[in-house]
């Protein structure tokens, strides 16, 4: 399988025949931006990225939540590639706003498996990280269709789900939030944990421990990779930055979440924004 990260959660599946996106983020609005006025997806970097990463074969986008920083992108990539988005009613809306026909938009059900190509992926109900200054409407949802160009609290959470993806070779879990909900990893195994970070460095040691134990310890990974860590309030023809030191030192982040791995004989993968593995 190979695996292209887009930075923050964004991440598309290849596996030779069909293309799966989870998320879509690309366009990266400088948050001063966003505060003040409204955006819109920048569809020549969005053109760019997909031509530069082949993406030619995608079949659908998996939304986990409706913030920004998961939907903003989809609609245009959904009609540019002729993809079906799968998520919340509240995704749904933002992919409506984008004009993408009602027959590529399903809103997917918790605890539901979808079968594309050879990919089987399930929907997990999940939960986001603690709210902040900018996303305290946890819970809320987006309610009509989301037009661009949008700002930054139009985009309510609308619900956080974690997707579990099983080919013939691996599985893979894929959490975008840093938070657990007890027992929800409970008989799920997967080779590869992708798992979502922003917040652990200022995590109390009693919640480090439940939180690591509630999903790396559950899952029992090979490798887990970590997502969420970069600044993405940063645009991507720029270097990569971690988040902004007053919310969140990165290096103590990735300083946890290794030595957690390392106790446990897990191999832990930083992987850059822009870049692709196989696994």
């Amino acid at each position: 399988m190979k695996i292209t990260f887009f930075g923050t959660t964004t991440l598309l599946f290849d596996d030779g025949k069909d293309q799966i996106l989870f998320d879509a983020h690309l366009t990266r609005p400088s948050l001063m931006k966003y505060i003040f006025g409204s955006e819109a997806s920048n569809t020549s970097l969005i053109d760019e990225k997909l031509k530069l990463h082949h993406v030619d074969r995608l079949k659908a986008i998996f939304v986990s939540h409706s913030h920004h920083d998961h939907v903003m992108d989809a609609p245009y990539i959904a009609n540019r590639c002729a993809a079906t988005i799968y998520g919340s009613s509240s995704a749904l809306n933002v992919a409506r706003g984008g004009n993408v026909p009602e027959e590529r938009l399903i809103e997917f059900k918790a605890n539901e498996t979808y079968t594309i190509g050879e990919y089987k992926i399930k929907i997990i109900p999940s939960i986001h990280s603690k709210p902040t200054i900018l996303n305290n409407d946890l819970g809320q949802t987006i309610d009509t269709p989301l037009v661009q160009p949008a700002r930054l609290r139009d985009y309510k959470e609308g619900g956080s789900y974690d997707f579990y993806v099983e080919t013939e070779e691996k599985t893979y879990m894929i959490r975008p939030s840093f938070n657990y909900i007890k027992g929800q990893m409970d008989g799920y195994q997967a080779d590869v944990l992708f798992l979502g970070v922003a917040g652990l460095q200022k995590a109390d040691e009693e919640t480090e421990r439940i939180f690591f134990e509630e999903t790396v310890g559950k899952l029992k990974p090979s490798v887990v990779i970590p997502l969420h860590w970069d600044n993405f309030f940063s645009p991507l023809d720029r270097p990569v930055i971690g988040m902004p030191r007053l919310v969140e030192k990165t290096e103590v982040v990735f300083f946890k979440l290794a030595r957690y791995c390392e106790k446990h004989g897990i191999d832990m993968l930083v992987q850059m924004p822009l870049t692709s593995i196989t696994i």
